[in-house]
């Protein structure tokens, strides 16, 4: 009975431990595209400050 219900455990976190996964890298890429635009912008920015 304790095998059972072992295994009925770790098939039921499965799916839990998919789905929490999926948000957070969603949230990481969104993060890492603005961190990209920040720093485009700073490029940008010093560039034309530089220029002038």
């Amino acid at each position: 009975m304790q095998e059972l219900d072992t295994g009925d455990k770790s098939q039921a976190e499965e799916p839990s431990s998919v789905s929490d996964g999926i948000p957070k890298f969603g949230r990481l890429l969104l993060l890492l595209a603005f961190a990209v635009a920040l720093i485009v912008a700073i490029t940008f920015g010093s560039q034309a400050y530089y220029t002038l």
